[in-house]
């Protein structure tokens, strides 16, 4: 009786198992010659919770391609990236839905106003606890191109598809929908899924899905796919399919991850030994086929050497691949398992794959440097960096982010963090936080720990706070500071050695815990290089004294195996031998490095430049501290000898910067520089220049590119009197001290900037206010406005000087701020360049200087992809005269904007300029070769 009891039981379970589970059905048709797919499909959608919806809510994230004023378009944008913004109509993709149904009768629904990848359907009838809905849509996609995301159709007629059928929105206790933002994290609940494709003829079909029936007519094939508990919708037609299949008893790994040339036995040995790593430690995949793409790669690639030229290979071709696959696979097992919100805790995610990454090279190569075979090259054996383990670079990449207050709590959503953040710093401080807090557990814990919970939870719905709550029941430490400070806030790891007393018994020592936080440190008892003992101290608020045994100890080190992410290693160490052990030798090296914190290091750095047409080509020395690292102190002493002019110029600039967390004033700096350089043939100029600058952010949202700062400078000038020179003043020698406020909005789209500054001197002061406006509009027709005014609050300079007048073309940078190559030409090619300053003018007109008021306006516009056209107009005031009118216009040659320009004058005060004589002097250009300017291209993608 018993056992027939048991069995209805478990019958009766299994029943309400399998009719409570979520069921996709897609029947797609391709039309790959209109790029379209039309697809007929059923969702049968379980309410588990105990709450009665009336509404209900599905992703249609293919949609999120519809306009450029989508989610997924400003996300685009947002990163520099044009490609979607300038995209022509029949590239982008869209969803038209000719209805969804219930029981056959119509049901009203429409696209979120600013979502419209998401869909509000209104129930028929209520669906209440533990109860389903099944609705029936008929719709059609319009592929979209993948140069936006990868994913639509390539220029090789093949198929990327991810997120391309609808499907139902998670309810638990609130609709967990948000919008497609290119991040791969869309939340589903899992699902028995079948597909029935129709394609072509001449395509490959690859999914992760099981193959149940093919079907192969005249023109076309018929492919049946099924599969249970699946959240996995890729699916990819291919013309000359990649795809190799691995296969190890009732399991296979499919992938077209570039394999860089080796041999199919070692991809063979390769993956068997992957595969073996992750079923050890994460138990068997639920599924037959585990499905890796090189898009999956390069969307996560293993950073460091990988911006290297191709013809650069410092590992090993094996090592490289095995890396490739086991990073990709580790992420799409956990990402087809673990069943979390990924827009709102991918860092759970991100932290068990690289700390099994870094687990996997510790385990096969734990002798391979970060710069691989390069670290055995003669020269570079010298560099602190050679002696990186490749495990190293993972604090080494958070740390670019902590040292610019630039880094962003692990919970904060996906979609919330800056583009380094999101793919590189946050994922690497997640999987060195488990490495960190596994250090600090000990015996296995945490390993035993995630792979107990990851077993436990395979194919379940789970939370982060679920796996917090797992870990701290397997261990009696105290781990609530890793989900308290080191997880949800910025909080940086700072200790330092504050004060040693010893006992030939006994050293009592006191720690300093230099933030404000409650994380834990290692301490260190060694005798040369000797490990004599290690201690965990915790709960060090404001500072904390111990004493341990002697031991024969003779030196004291925190973080002594740099397990912990500290952001200053500096101060961690104490000699017990005497009073003069602790201070660090100096090192002098050749090319900047890595910070050693056992040593003051000073590097050195050859000059070869060409600043002016004065001096020439110039080689020197350059002296600094500044490592890889950014630090808060740093100096620069640069002499350099300049052949043209025959003397020694150069110059030299000490500061100091401090970051501020969590407030809207996040840097402050502060310093002195000082320059000595050519000005005119034979004349010399001194510049020194203390200053003061503060930069504030939005410090709740560091995606905004809203940045403002106010800098406060004092600039003493003493310049060689030039006789010769109708621009210069009859004083040689000046300061001026200056106050200016920036306000800067710098978008692909919209960009905006404006600036108030003032400046007073010994003779006059002035205000002036610059107004920057620049629209690219959707026809890739871009819109410049500029808008300058000034004045003079007090002038009592030379009235037959105009070297402190504001000017209309080509200001005399007085305060010698511009790059000029040739600043006091007035004729020649030096003379013609153009500085973006004051009235902004490219045509030299007769009156080219106001010293009372001026006020201009420059415009230009597309013409043609980079050629534009350009107009400036204005008034200028000089003192006794009657305000003028002065104007000029002429055409753009955009090459690189803000770095490389052309201007040709068409028609000014001057008349018809274009056909004027010497009309080649009249030309225009913008150059420069700033490497930090430069680099700005590539930091606005990322930071």
């Amino acid at each position: 009786m018993k056992l027939r009891l048991l069995n209805c039981i478990l019958f009766f379970l299994i029943c309400f198992a399998s009719f409570s589970q979520n069921k996709i059905d897609v029947k797609a048709i391709f039309d790959t010659e209109n790029k379209q797919i039309k697809i007929s499909q059923t969702i049968k959608y379980y309410n588990e919770t105990q709450h009665e919806l009336q509404t209900i809510y599905l992703n249609d994230w293919n949609n999120s391609y519809s306009s450029k004023k989508t989610p997924l378009a400003i996300r685009i944008a947002d990163e520099y990236n044009n490609d979607f913004h300038l995209a022509k109509n029949k590239d982008r993709g869209y969803s038209t839905i000719a209805s969804i149904k219930q029981n056959n009768q119509n049901l009203i629904f429409e696209q979120l106003k600013d979502q419209v990848d998401i869909i509000k359907v209104d129930l028929i009838t209520p669906l209440k606890p533990n109860n389903s809905y099944t609705i029936h849509l008929e719709y059609t996609v319009q592929i979209p191109n993948s140069k936006f995301t990868s994913y639509g159709l390539t220029n090789d007629g093949d198929i990327n598809l991810r997120y391309w059928y609808i499907t139902p929105v998670v309810y638990n206790g609130k609709w967990q929908y948000y919008s497609n933002k290119n991040l791969d994290d869309l939340f589903i609940p899992k699902s028995d899924i079948t597909l029935e494709i129709e394609h072509p003829n001449g395509f490959t079909l690859i999914s992760e899905l099981d193959t149940n029936e093919i079907f192969q007519l005249t023109n076309k094939q018929i492919v049946k796919l099924e599969g249970k508990n699946r959240i996995n919708n890729k699916l990819f037609l291919t013309k000359n399919s990649n795809f190799n299949t691995l296969q190890s008893d009732n399991f296979s790994i499919v992938s077209n991850i570039k394999d860089g040339g080796i041999q199919v036995i070692d991809k063979v040995l390769i993956t068997e030994k992957i595969t073996k790593f992750i079923f050890d430690n994460f138990g068997e995949y639920p599924h037959k086929r585990l499905l890796l793409t090189q898009i999956d790669y390069d969307k996560a690639p293993i950073y460091g050497l990988n911006f290297l030229p191709k013809f650069i290979k410092p590992y090993p071709r094996h090592f490289q691949y095995e890396l490739k696959l086991l990073k990709t696979a580790l992420h799409n097992y956990l990402e087809n398992t673990l069943l979390i919100n990924p827009r709102k805790e991918q860092w759970l995610i991100d932290g068990i794959q690289i700390y099994y990454l870094m687990s996997y090279v510790d385990e096969h190569y734990p002798n391979m440097k970060f710069l691989g075979s390069i670290a055995n090259i003669w020269g570079v054996r010298s560099f602190h960096a050679a002696d990186m383990k490749f495990n190293d670079k993972y604090i080494l990449a958070f740390m670019l982010m902590a040292r610019t207050n630039k880094d962003q709590p692990l919970s904060m959503q996906k979609d919330s963090l800056l583009k380094f953040n999101k793919n590189i710093a946050n994922k690497y401080k997640a999987g060195i936080g488990f490495k960190y807090l596994d250090d600090f557990v000990n015996s296995n814990i945490i390993e035993n720990s995630i792979e107990a919970f990851l077993s436990e939870n395979k194919l379940k719905p789970t939370t982060s706070k679920e796996f917090e709550s797992f870990l701290k029941s397997k261990t009696n430490k105290d781990i609530n500071w890793f989900f308290n400070d080191y997880l949800t806030t910025r909080k940086k790891i700072d200790f330092k050695i504050k004060k040693v007393t010893k006992t030939k018994d006994s050293i009592t020592l006191t720690i300093k815990n230099k933030r404000d936080n409650n994380m834990p440190i290692s301490l260190y008892s060694l005798n040369n290089d000797s490990i004599i003992s290690k201690t965990w101290i915790e709960n060090i608020n404001g500072s904390k004294t111990v004493t341990l045994p002697r031991n024969n100890a003779n030196k004291l080190v925190l973080n002594y195996n740099s397990v912990i992410p500290e952001i200053n290693l500096r101060d961690n160490w104490k000699s017990l031998k005497g009073f003069f052990f602790n201070n660090k030798p100096l090192q002098f090296k050749l090319f900047k490095d890595l910070e050693n914190p056992n040593y003051s290091q000073v590097f050195f750095m050859p000059i070869a430049e060409f600043n002016n047409i004065y001096d020439g080509f110039t080689l020197g020395m350059r002296a600094y501290n500044k490592t890889i690292l950014r630090k808060l102190f740093n100096y620069k002493i640069a002499p350099q000898y300049a052949f043209k002019s025959k003397s020694l110029t150069g110059s030299a600039s000490i500061s100091k910067t401090h970051y501020l967390e969590n407030n809207n004033l996040y840097f402050i700096n502060y310093g002195i520089v000082s320059s000595y350089t050519s000005y005119a043939e034979d004349l010399f100029v001194r510049k020194i220049t203390p200053s003061l600058k503060l930069q504030f952010r939005e410090k709740d949202d560091l995606r905004s590119n809203k940045i403002k700062s106010l800098s406060f400078r004092y600039v003493d000038i003493h310049r060689d009197e030039d006789l010769n020179n109708i621009l210069t003043t009859n004083e040689p020698n000046y300061s001026v001290f200056n106050m200016r406020y920036i306000y800067s909005n710098d978008n692909l789209i919209n960009f905006n900037k404006w600036y108030a500054d003032f400046q007073i001197g010994k003779k006059f002061s002035k205000l002036a206010f610059n107004y920057e406006y620049r629209r690219l509009f959707e026809s890739n027709r871009q819109l410049n406005v500029r808008l300058f005014a000034g004045t003079f609050l007090k002038n009592s300079t030379d009235i037959n000087s105009d070297f402190f007048s504001f000017a209309l073309d080509r200001p005399t940078d007085y305060l010698f701020d511009y790059s000029y190559l040739g600043r006091s030409e007035s004729t020649g090619i030096f003379s013609q360049q153009y500085i973006d300053a004051e009235g902004g003018f490219k045509s030299k007109l007769e009156e080219p200087y106001a010293n009372q008021w001026i006020t201009t306006l420059n415009t230009s516009t597309t013409l043609w992809r980079y050629i534009l056209a350009y107009g400036d107009i204005g008034f200028i005031k000089n003192k006794l005269r009657s305000p003028k009118f002065v104007y000029d216009s002429g055409i753009r040659v955009n090459l690189v904007t803000d770095y490389f320009e052309i201007y040709l004058p068409i028609y000014s005060n001057l008349g018809w300029e274009i056909g004027q004589p010497n009309y080649d002097q009249k030309i225009r250009f913008k150059f420069t070769v700033d490497p930090q300017a430069l680099l700005g291209l590539f930091r606005r993608r990322w930071f």
